[in-house]
């Protein structure tokens, strides 16, 4: 039954902890009268814990990309009911996105280069403000340290700090295990 609610890539079937996640989903679809209009037809493709050091876990949530707008617009009210379910983890909804190498040739009949926003930058960008969601960056930086490390400082709205300043260890953690890249978070006056 909660199998309506995760479709992986290939029809392969989804591990225990992506079959809880839908099963949740299902069930605030079913329950949640706010809810279930708007989840009626969405549907996520994978999910993952990330540890995030100290002992504790976030839940990273992947859905089509083609759906992240409808997730987006629900994205507040989900999120709090999800964080509810899972004990307190913090639950972050991505985009599934895909990365073209440089080397990547099209087709005879649609000729050209990659589309830019398939690039690893592009895809690297996007997954940031998927997780930051629906806080806006401000800003950003790149802090190039003497011994070789590269920082992103990353700056946020200022007027969504009290909502947000407990998550942002978990957002560099997200972040740092998904694209390997140092991020700070800060918030802009």
């Amino acid at each position: 039954m909660s199998n309506q609610k995760i479709k992986k890539a290939g029809g392969a079937e989804p591990d225990e902890f992506e079959a809880q996640v839908a099963q949740e989903l299902l069930n605030l679809e079913m329950t949640s009268t706010e809810l279930k209009a708007s989840l009626s037809n969405l549907y996520i493709t994978a999910a993952k814990e990330v540890d995030c050091g100290s002992g504790r876990k976030a839940i990273v949530i992947y859905v089509p990309y083609k759906q992240q707008k409808s997730y987006q617009k629900i994205q507040a009210r989900l999120v709090r009911e999800l964080e509810k379910k899972f004990s307190g983890r913090h639950v972050m909804i991505i985009a599934q996105r895909n990365i073209l190498g440089k080397s990547y040739a099209r087709s005879q009949k649609t000729k050209g280069l990659r589309p830019r926003s398939r690039t690893l930058t592009a895809v690297q960008d996007a997954i940031l403000e998927d997780i930051v969601y629906p806080t806006e960056i401000t800003g950003k930086r790149t802090r190039c340290k003497v011994d070789g490390k590269r920082i992103l400082k990353v700056y946020l709205d200022g007027r969504d700090q009290a909502n947000v300043e407990g998550r942002t260890d978990t957002y560099a953690a997200v972040y740092g295990k998904l694209t390997n890249k140092q991020v700070s978070f800060h918030f802009s006056s």
